[in-house]
């Protein structure tokens, strides 16, 4: 896939199914660079916005299929407190601290094994991030691993342990565009979010610590919506984003057989169904893309080109005692999967 500046190789790895289905993955990031799924006339397409070589990743990157981590999302004021120390952390989002910091996991080259069993083709990742890397305390041993099944499902699974008290968060933040990567914007693709409420957010885009409900706002995906009908509402929380990047409250309980979100496009048919047993799911509109990125096939990534699901902890969560814990203990095993299905209608 290239060489990093240093003359690390770095390799692409690609996992495919009996049905033609492809992802393809890279160790520099553990990054999710492309997914090839069919349409309702079964052409193929790759629905993953990214770069054809290691060199975009290392240029313009904004976070594209990448792991994020250690906090995934955003931390205010780039500081925390655990056990009674106050922890202070790069602000690289304006006065936030953003995805791990400005060498967090997504720019990391990761140990890659093969580990393809009887559920699919599977590669696994492995990265030991050192106690006080981007400030965090605590060892933290992450493995990261994609399996691609017959039924066309992408499922990530993340695994870590931690010698220290720390914090963690760790999602996938992929972008996607299911009439394929660079064929426009994703205003006309339907999303229905399995939620009833939100975390709205301040001007810095940090949750306020309320759950407001979705109802009877321009934020509720209940039933199939186009992500366009209502993105450029006067409505405070949609101008603050510039559209929607907003983390959304799951109503699924935590369970990988619930439904949280389905994307439909239906130039194409093709359909996204993300499951989690996380308690919530970032919805990000690309809203900061803006034609400036040119990527796979020399095809360009103008304004709203992709969504992104991230599955989370709610941000900022080490500062709101309300929200779910974002704490990982020695001794404890942080371990979270989320299934990207595809499929077409």
């Amino acid at each position: 896939f290239g060489k990093l500046p240093d003359g690390a190789e770095v390799d692409v790895y690609t996992l495919s199914n009996k049905n033609g289905v492809e992802a393809k993955i890279t160790n520099y990031g553990a990054t999710l660079t492309s997914i090839k799924a069919p349409d309702r006339n079964g052409k193929f397409d790759d629905v993953v916005l990214g770069y054809d070589s290691i060199a975009g990743y290392l240029d313009k990157n904004p976070h594209f299929g990448s792991i994020a981590g250690r906090y995934a999302n955003r931390i205010a004021n780039g500081e925390f407190k655990l056990g009674g120390k106050t922890y202070t952390l790069a602000k690289n989002n304006g006065p936030n601290h953003l995805h791990g910091g400005p060498n967090g996991f997504y720019k990391q080259l990761w140990t890659a094994s093969d580990v393809s069993g009887k559920d699919g083709q599977a590669v696994a990742f492995k990265y030991l991030s050192k106690d006080g890397e981007e400030n965090y305390p605590g060892n933290l041993n992450v493995t990261v691993t994609y399996t691609l099944t017959d039924k066309n499902e992408l499922k990530i699974d993340y695994l870590a342990t931690t010698d220290k008290e720390t914090i963690l968060n760790l999602t996938n933040h992929a972008y996607f565009n299911l009439a394929g990567a660079g064929s426009g914007d994703i205003l006309k693709h339907q999303l229905k979010i399995n939620a009833t409420q939100f975390t709205p957010v301040d001007k810095t885009m940090i949750p306020t610590g309320k759950l407001e409900n979705l109802a009877g706002t321009p934020m509720d995906f209940s039933k199939p919506t186009a992500i366009g009908e209502r993105i450029d509402s006067k409505y405070d929380q949609l101008v603050m984003g510039g559209g929607y990047d907003h983390n959304y409250v799951l109503a699924t309980g935590g369970s990988l057989t619930v439904q949280a979100v389905e994307a439909y496009d239906p130039s194409t048919g093709r359909v996204m169904e993300t499951f989690t047993d996380q308690p919530g799911v970032q919805l990000y509109t690309a809203n900061f893309l803006d034609g400036t990125i040119t990527g796979k096939g020399g095809k360009t990534y103008p304004r709203r080109s992709a969504f992104c699901l991230e599955t989370q902890h709610f941000p900022d969560s080490p500062n709101k005692p309300n929200f779910p814990t974002a704490v990982l203990k020695p001794g404890d095993k942080y371990q979270t999967t989320t299934i990207y299905k595809f499929s077409a209608r």
